[in-house]
């Protein structure tokens, strides 16, 4: 099992990175309570949250619960071009840099020791240098395992370093609700709950066959391992995602079966190209649904052969989409996303001959000349006549582990 010997492992998490964005650009929102997002909350300042505002509530919630708030759209380029500027700034400081999501990222910086001193002292520098350089503030957890730097960082918010003393990562641990293990959501926490068990050190104190019943044999090991702070995970260094995805916020309003394939033919159209760019194929075609009451669910096929070829792909979703038609009619569809998995390279895996598919090959031609026009004019140059004066919803990051 992998476990540095001294706390090296440090978790790096920009503090409510799109409203964070947005009051450092403009000045007059600072101190203030935002809200980013069209119909649905993808981030909120801490002035927000501090009123209850969480993610992903709809506006409307929202503004019950903080009415001075001001809604502000969200500008994904803007947000690219700081991710980009704050890993420049974490590549600078080590070469061992594992990024988890546009804002945060794990660092091994246990080599660094006589180049730039402890990791304390480095995890200061690192925190100085984004605000100084990029003019957001970055929360660092320092710790031997990724799961306890993780877990560090989210004490520290906002703002703050926090560094788990080898000798005392138990103690820190144990006290903490169950929510702060990894995987644990509000579904999982209520089934602890009912048996008794809100800290993570009655977690650990459980047997794991009562866990296992609990909660179920994979989330049972899991969570036993993780409440012992066993990790044995290193830092990974140039790994490629897991998969390709995309979603859509949509909203409170009521739509058609027929407005969320077009929505969905948006989706795929995205996706697909972002895999031919990257020359990769996957199999595993995954559905993510959110409703009006924010439970979710999660439909998954997959496919007899690897592909990036967009109608493929999109029979898929269409069949899945009509397999959950009536739970969408009667409890409301808020978003909708689409994540492609089990990858392989373009180039290591053999295309199998178009048997049985007569609009393979026109399939192809068409996704290549609209990649061309994309890549020349830019991905809004062209799209499908069924968007044409759509409301498509708003473009929301799907990160690989949601």
């Amino acid at each position: 099992m992998f476990v540095s010997e001294s706390a090296a492992i440090l978790h790096a998490d920009l503090d409510s990175f799109y409203a964070s964005v947005e009051q450092r650009d403009d000045p007059t929102l600072r101190g203030k309570p935002i809200l980013v997002g069209g119909g649905v909350v993808l981030a909120a300042s801490y002035e927000a949250k501090a009123c209850g505002v969480r993610t992903p509530m709809n506006h409307r919630q929202a503004l019950r619960l903080c009415p001075d708030a001001i809604l502000v759209s969200p500008r994904m380029d803007a947000y690219s071009t700081a991710s980009k500027a704050v890993f420049d700034v974490f590549h600078d400081t080590t070469p061992l840099v594992e990024g988890i999501s546009i804002d945060e990222a794990f660092l091994d910086v246990s080599g660094l020791g006589r180049i730039a001193g402890p990791p304390s002292i480095v995890a200061a520098n690192l925190r100085s240098r984004v605000a100084d350089e990029v003019g957001l503030n970055l929360t660092v957890g320092i710790a031997r395992t990724k799961f306890l730097a993780k877990v560090a960082s989210g004490v520290g918010k906002p703002d703050g370093l926090v560094v788990v003393d080898p000798d005392h990562e138990l103690a820190f641990l144990r006290p903490l609700p169950v929510e702060r293990l990894w995987g644990v959501g509000q579904v999982t926490a209520a089934k602890l709950r009912a048996v008794g068990v809100e800290q993570v050190g009655q977690v650990a104190d459980m047997h794991i066959d009562e866990l296992i019943e609990c909660v179920g044999v994979a989330q049972g090991r899991k969570l036993h391992s993780l409440a012992h702070n066993r990790d044995p995970r290193p830092v990974v260094v140039g790994k490629r995602r897991s998969s390709i995805g995309s979603q859509r916020a949509l909203g409170r309003g009521k739509r058609s079966q027929a407005e969320l394939r077009g929505i969905l033919r948006g989706i795929v159209d995205r996706v697909a190209h972002r895999m031919r760019t990257s020359r990769r194929v996957g199999r595993t075609v995954v559905m993510r649904f959110r409703f009006n009451d924010f439970t979710r669910a999660t439909r998954s096929h997959t496919l007899p052969q690897a592909t990036d070829d967009t109608s493929v792909i999109l029979r898929a979703c269409d069949q899945l989409l009509d397999d959950m038609a009536s739970t969408i009619a009667a409890d409301g569809l808020t978003l909708l996303g689409l994540s492609i998995t089990n990858l392989h390279n373009a180039d290591a895996v053999q295309m199998a001959l178009p048997f049985g598919e007569l609009d393979f090959a026109d399939g192809t031609a068409l996704d290549s000349a609209l990649d061309d026009v994309r890549d020349r004019f830019g991905s809004a140059a062209i799209g499908r006549v069924t968007h044409v004066g759509k409301d498509m919803g708003m473009s929301v990051p799907m990160l690989p582990d949601e």
